[in-house]
Parts: C-alpha cells; sequence; structure tokens
C-alpha cells in the first residue's frame, strides 16, 4: 500500500504489477510488437510453441524492469524496447528448457509446451528465442549491454546444472541453495533492470542502485516460489502444489526442515528425497512437517528482508511514479503468498 506522503494513488484492485505497465504502457506495447515479431518464422512449429508460452499470461516483470530502470533514468532513445524484447525472449527460453529438465506438466495454469510437442521442438525452440534475443541486444549498439546480458545468460545456465546437481541430496547447504537461486532467479532480474539503467547513462550509482534492486527482487520472489511450493496458494496461480517436492529439489524449506528434524522425519526426507520412493501421500506429510518445523514462515522472513533490500535499493532513484511502483513491487512479490 502506498504511504501517505506519497501522492499517487492506485485504484482498487490493481497490482503495483500492472501499475507500472501502465506507466510504461506505450513502451511495453512496442516491445510486446518486438517479441511477436521475433518469434516468426517460416517454421511453423516455432511461433506456434514459443506463443504457448510468451502469450500464456505472464507478467512480464523482467522486461517492465528494464523499461522502467531506462525511463527512471530519463532514456530518450528506443534501445530499451529492443532490450526487454531480447530479456523476454531469455526468460522464456529458460522456461522452455526448465520444463524439459523438470519433467513439468504445468506452465502458468497451461499445459506446458514439452508435454504437448515434446522435450526436443521445446528445447530447440528455446535455442531459437535466446538466438532472437542476441540479435536484439546487438542491435541496442551497446556493448556494455549486450555484456550484461550475454553474461546473465551463462550464469542462468550455471544455477540451472547447479540446481541439477544438487537434486535429491539433503546435504545440499544453505549457502550452496543461494547460488543456485542467484544464478537461476536473480541473475536475470539484475541484467534486465541494469541493462536499462546503462542505456539512460544516469551514472553509475544509478546503476548500481538498479543492478541491487534487480538482484534482491529475484531473490525475493524465488524465495516465495519456493514457500509457495508447499502451500495452497501455489494452486492458485496456476501451478500444482508439490511440483518441487516430487522433483526432489533441495529448496530452502526442504533445508531448513531437514535441519530441525527428528529422527522419524530425518527417516521420512531420506525415504523421499535421496530415494524417491514417493506417494500422494507423502506430499501431504511433507506439508506437515515444513509447517511444524516453522521452515515456511523462516524462508518468507528472508524473502521479506531481500523485498525490503530491494527497496532500499531505490533511494538512488528520484521520487517518482515508477519508484513508488518498483517500490510496492518488492512488497507485492511477498504477499502474493498470502
Amino acid at each position: 500500500m502506498l504511504t501517505q506522503d506519497r501522492t499517487i494513488s492506485s485504484p482498487a484492485g490493481i497490482s503495483p504489477v500492472e501499475r507500472l505497465n501502465a506507466l510504461v504502457a506505450s513502451d511495453m506495447k512496442a516491445a510486446d510488437k518486438l517479441i511477436h515479431k521475433g518469434m516468426a518464422s517460416s517454421v511453423e512449429l516455432i511461433p506456434d510453441l514459443a506463443r504457448h508460452l510468451i502469450d500464456s499470461g505472464g507478467k512480464r516483470l523482467r522486461p517492465l524492469l528494464t523499461l522502467a530502470a531506462a525511463k527512471a533514468g530519463g532514456y530518450q532513445g528506443e534501445g530499451h524496447v529492443r532490450l526487454a524484447a531480447a530479456v523476454e525472449f531469455i526468460h522464456t527460453a529458460t522456461l522452455l528448457h526448465d520444463d524439459v529438465v523438470d519433467e513439468s506438466t504445468l506452465r502458468r495454469g497451461k499445459v506446458s509446451a514439452n508435454l504437448v510437442w515434446g522435450n526436443k521442438p521445446s528445447v530447440l525452440v528455446g535455442d531459437y528465442l535466446f538466438s532472437r534475443a542476441f540479435q536484439l541486444m546487438v542491435e541496442t549498439g551497446n556493448l556494455t549491454v549486450l555484456g550484461i546480458l550475454s553474461g546473465a545468460s551463462a550464469v542462468i545456465a550455471e544455477g540451472e546444472v547447479m540446481q541439477l546437481g544438487s537434486a535429491r541430496n539433503l546435504g545440499v547447504s544453505e549457502a550452496h541453495y543461494m547460488k543456485v537461486v542467484s544464478a537461476k532467479t536473480a541473475a536475470l532480474f539484475s541484467a534486465a533492470a541494469e541493462g536499462g539503467a546503462v542505456l539512460a547513462a544516469r551514472g553509475a550509482n544509478f546503476v548500481t542502485a538498479m543492478r541491487a534492486y534487480g538482484e534482491n527482487l529475484g531473490i525475493a520472489f524465488q524465495l516465495v516460489d519456493d514457500a509457495l511450493d508447499y502451500s495452497g496458494r501455489q494452486a492458485l496461480m496456476g501451478k500444482s502444489v508439490g511440483d518441487d517436492f516430487r522433483e526432489a529439489k533441495m529448496t530452502l524449506p526442504i533445508i531448513l526442515s531437514f535441519a530441525r528434524a527428528d529422527e522419524p522425519a530425518r527417516a521420512f526426507w531420506q525415504r523421499v528425497i535421496e530415494t524417491g520412493n514417493q506417494t500422494e501421500a507423502d506430499l501431504h506429510h511433507a506439508i506437515s512437517l515444513v509447517e511444524q518445523t516453522g521452515s515456511i514462515q523462516e524462508t518468507m522472513r528472508r524473502a521479506r528482508d531481500y523485498a525490503d533490500r530491494a527497496k532500499a535499493a531505490l533511494a538512488e532513484l528520484p521520487q517518482s511514479e515508477i519508484h513508488h511502483a518498483l517500490s510496492d513491487i518488492a512488497d507485492f512479490c511477498v504477499e502474493r503468498a498470502h
């Protein structure tokens, strides 16, 4: 909710993400046009599969950060639109690859692309979108921005490999988990915001602030997602409850719960995670254990901390509607779990 000293009000029922979208509406419309143009191909399968995910109702939060950072910095060119489209392509490509690796069946409330078209087409179309992203980055004519997003793409891939390597391993530390989160999720949030700030050429402090905002927001976002996987709220957000559990992913709720478990609970976690011997009833017991040990609450507390860090990073920005919307998005990221 906006504080009383703000002059900006938000209509009832409008989320901060929708408000930010409205503030950069013309730029977002131009980015969407580029996105749909970029996924076009004479190979019919490519636009069909890409559109299945791109038009599935995602909030476009990452490209919004790019557009907002550029606008907050007073940027007057068109490069931020290309950069925003590139960010969305990178995000979509990683989702397509993730769903193949995770053998997912649902994405944003729809049957996942890999289940409709198969794994090989999903991977190849993801590769195609990565290529389109790099074409758009080059078109900005800014080598610094190209370096930021290309570096983030490499870090995201490293994060996926790290997560894959830590599956079914109850020995995974909190530090390792946070490295995965920083690489897999926060890297693109950070690069999206930093790239827009670089284009604005407002100075090093502004770039640093937007990078920090994106990174901390991304970490908070992922922590909330991991908490929601053991919550009934997940179903309301178009995802099935317990996906991480079934895939034996070592997320913070499990890491904390296992560390706080008594002997029977430790034996349970060893069976369902390390051996993968699960039944549907095991999911209910897992949810009960993470709740009893306070692991969900602790995960959300840490998410709140990172959201507050994201808000603090915005101190470098001038007071504006975009500043307030970005601050409220950090709160919204955590509050969506309630």
